[in-house]
């Protein structure tokens, strides 16, 4: 059995369905509650099975009512209560032959098969008309497919997203940044694209061999902090945290738990980040996305923007 990690999706006993959103799955699985069995849901599932999908609030508060021993910064839940594990990178041929989207993106990324899927509504067989692809590439060839993808839309092979799309996203997110410095940031970044008129996300899953040194751990909180300071590596800055390592007299990394600062800065450049400072033990790290909204958070690339 390969481990249970980010971007899979668990079955519970009870037949909910959770996105994994940690590496650190052996003791519980950290996730978060998305869909819940309901008769009158709105999704239906192949075998005919109909679905609530959950937003963010709703998924806690379900869990608070329902499965109050799962609850925690995540949803916790124990290896003995997983039916089924759902694999983005298994499931991406079937995936394919159903969705014409997902078929067309394939050579467009340009990866081996073995090391793309497809995650959300569409790993689940819950989707619908209004659904968006999440693709998922693991390790190196993450940046493979972002070169790909780039050269796709300068080529006009794949349409960037629209101006309309692009104040979609912004207002979805609600960042603490303007709208302009957000754009500046996210066009860079060549992780997401329009497809016969829907959304797609190119997501980052670190490869199994690179699994380890679980990030996701919460420190001693120590309080809040402005800094500027140098990227030294961000070969992890779009993973989940993402993982930015900083030359700092004070802080050894800066971490996002909200994917609005994921790729926000490349290593050399100067950002400043606000947050939360954690104590690790022998490190410090400086913590962006401890809400939902991460209000008085953020990660700008100085460097970026001074150009």
């Amino acid at each position: 059995m390969t481990p249970i990690r980010l971007r899979d999706f668990i079955e519970d006993t009870d037949g909910r369905l959770y996105a994994v959103s940690n590496y650190d799955n052996t003791e519980r699985v950290g996730c978060v509650l998305r869909y819940v069995p309901d008769e009158n849901g709105e999704r239906t599932a192949p075998d005919g099975r109909r679905y609530h999908k959950m937003d963010f609030e709703e998924a806690f508060e379900y869990i608070r009512t329902h499965k109050p021993e799962y609850l925690d910064t995540v949803h916790r839940v124990p290896p003995g209560d997983v039916a089924r594990v759902y694999k983005p990178d298994r499931e991406i041929i079937h995936i394919a032959a159903r969705d014409e989207r997902v078929m067309q993106l394939l050579p467009i990324l340009g990866v081996p098969i073995e090391n793309i899927g497809c995650t959300g509504s569409l790993l689940c067989g819950l989707e619908n008309s209004g659904s968006d692809v999440d693709m998922v590439v693991y390790g190196q060839d993450w940046f493979v497919a972002q070169q790909n993808l780039k050269k796709a839309v300068e080529a006009g092979e794949v349409k960037p997203l629209s101006e309309e799309m692009w104040q979609k996203v912004y207002n979805k997110r609600v960042p603490q940044i303007d709208y302009e410095t957000f754009i500046r940031h996210e066009k860079r970044k060549w992780n997401r694209g329009e497809i016969e008129g829907t959304y797609f996300d190119l997501l980052y899953t670190r490869s199994y061999d690179m699994i380890g040194n679980d990030v996701s751990k919460k420190g001693e909180v120590l309080g809040r902090a402005t800094i500027e300071a140098t990227v030294t590596d961000a070969s992890l800055s779009f993973d989940s945290p993402a993982i930015y390592k900083v030359d700092h007299e004070e802080i050894a990394r800066v971490l996002s738990f909200t994917h609005t600062y994921s790729g926000q800065a490349l290593a050399g450049e100067t950002i400043e980040a606000a947050g939360v400072v954690e104590d690790h033990g022998s490190e410090k790290w400086l913590i962006v996305g401890t809400t939902r909204e991460a209000k008085g958070e953020y990660i700008i690339s100085k460097t970026l923007l001074d150009r």
